[in-house]
This record gives structure tokens, sequence and C-alpha cells, in this order.
């Protein structure tokens, strides 16, 4: 394995094949997203920390989304910025494999806690006598770590598997980050074994953690379609189906790419899917899981007339 990492000591990101105007507009929007996404996110981590109010299971699981969705930003967004100003930047070989291992880790990380999120909405929704008892501290806490655990455990078994190959070049990772399926294309031998762990681990962690949040959806839209009162029978349904919304262009894009013929899915198409990813799902988490929260949204104002009053004082 020493030989194999020896041989290898940089990579070059080629991005998107654009001109360079483009590329400049591209550097500006993104920049945006990026900026938009950690105040987003850094606003419901906030809130949550500060009010004690929403110091309750449902906003313990929000503020792991918000963390999962800051550090995937972070993880991609800067090199791939970089990489449109200077598009022959290079990414060092530990730089490439650590960015390939975290941003697995926040991938999983992120399906095991949208499936618990589910859990939690479906005992809140059909169980809401028995909520407390059931969704305890000890519960969360213990969920919240093992879906880090197991999150961080699969990548790890992910880029171990790639540490014992040979890379042949040019080494030119067709993407604007160092994604598992690009990296794997500049090995020189057979990859056969890296591509069945990559389907077995998308089976167990997207369609059997998809087809459990589905079934607490469907619990959860026959428990909303008993409710009585017409306005929140309309709000109950408003929020679950943003919430399913997101799920659904979540787990469908990974299948997609994961688990779907790649003879479909040209690299620019690829890069287009995971650009959900790094920019456009950690974006609008915050917007659809939070910010729409007449809760949350209390909770920022109260934080922004407060310290307002301090200032005035």
């Amino acid at each position: 394995m020493g030989e194999n990492q020896m041989s290898v000591t940089e990579f070059i990101l080629l991005g998107f094949c654009l001109g360079p105007r483009m590329q400049l507009l591209l550097f500006g929007i993104f920049s945006l997203f990026y900026a938009f996404t950690l105040l987003g996110n850094g606003a419901i981590l906030g809130s949550i920390f500060l009010d004690p109010r929403l110091h309750t299971p449902m906003y313990f699981f929000l503020s792991h989304l918000a963390i999962v969705d800051i550090a995937y930003a972070c993880n991609t967004v800067p090199q791939m910025l970089v990489n449109l100003l200077s598009p022959t930047t290079p990414i060092s070989f530990a730089g490439c494999i650590t960015q390939t291992f975290l941003f697995l880790t926040f991938a999983l990380t992120e399906c095991l806690l949208l499936v618990v999120m589910s859990y939690d909405r479906y005992v809140a929704i059909c169980h809401p006598l028995r909520y407390s008892a059931i969704v305890s501290w000890r519960l969360c806490i213990t969920l919240a770590i093992t879906s880090w655990s197991c999150g961080s455990l699969l990548a790890l078994v992910h880029v171990s598997l790639i540490l014992r190959l040979p890379f042949c070049g040019p080494h030119e990772i067709n993407h604007f980050f160092c994604e598992i399926l690009s990296v794997l294309k500049l090995v020189c031998v057979d990859t056969r074994l890296n591509h069945v762990v990559i389907f077995a681990a998308s089976v167990f962690i997207l369609v059997g953690p998809l087809c459990l949040v589905l079934v607490s959806y469907t619990c959860i839209l026959f428990a909303i379609l008993r409710i009585q009162s017409g306005e929140g029978r309309r709000k109950a349904f408003s929020t679950c189906s943003s919430h399913l919304c997101m799920v659904g262009l979540f787990f469908g894009s990974a299948i997609v790419m994961y688990m779907g013929p790649k003879s479909s899915h040209p690299e620019e198409q690829q890069k287009v899917l995971f650009l959900f990813y790094s920019i456009f799902n950690p974006m609008l988490n915050p917007l659809i899981y939070s910010l729409r929260n007449a809760e949350v949204k209390g909770a920022l104002w109260r934080a922004l007339c407060k310290e307002s009053h301090s200032r005035l004082g």
C-alpha cells in the first residue's frame, strides 16, 4: 500500500468544463449559496442552543442535521470555489482521500438521521400521549451516536478498500470533489470488489432507510387524515409533505447515482446531481425543516430582540 501511495502525490479536479466567464459566474452563485448554507444552519444551531423551549428531541435531531449540512458544505464547496478560479490547482492524495471519507461519513450519517427524524415525527403524531416515555433523552443520544458511528465506520470501509489499490495516470478526476466513483476510475486494477461493496452499502443505507421513512410517513398520513380540525390537518400535511419531498430528493438522487446503470449517467449529469448534496440540500434543509417552523422563528426573533436590547442597554 505504501508503494501505491508514493506513486500518486496529488490529483487535479477538472470541475466544470466551462468557459472562464461562466466559471466566474458560478463562483459568485455558489459563494452566495455557501454563505446562505452557513448562515441558515448556523441560525438553527444558535436558536436551539440559546432557547430552552427548543431543548426537545425533535430539535435535538434537527441540530445534528444542521451540523451535517454545515460539514457537507465545508468539505466540498471551498475546494470547488478554488477550482473555479484556478482550475489547475491540485489537491494532495491525502487531502483527496480525506475529502472522500468525510463526504461519505456525512452522507451516510444524514441518511440515518432522516430515518431517526421520521421515527420521531411518527411517535409524536401517532402516539402523542406516549411520546415522552418512548422518545426519552437516553434514546435520542443513543440514536444520534449510532447514526454518526455507523456513517463513519461504513465510510472507513470504503476508504480502506481504496487505499489498497494502485492508481494510474493521468491523475485527473473529472469531478468538482473527490467523489468515490470518480476516484475509482483512476485505479489500474479491477475494482469489482469496491463496486460490489458500494452497491451492498447502498442497499443497506439507502433502500432500507428509505423504506422505513416511507412506512413512518404512511402511518403519519393516516393519522393526519383522522385529525378532526381542518386547520390542524392542513398544517400537519404541509409540514410532512415538505419533509417527504426533501427525503425523496435526497434518497432518490443517491439511489440513481449508486445503484442505477452507470452508462445512463454522463459525468456532467453526475456533477449536477452531486451539487444537490453539496450545496442545494444543505441550503434548503433549514428552510424546509426549521425556518418554516413557528417555534424556530419565535426563538430567532427573541434572540434578535435580546441582542438589540443588550446593545441599547
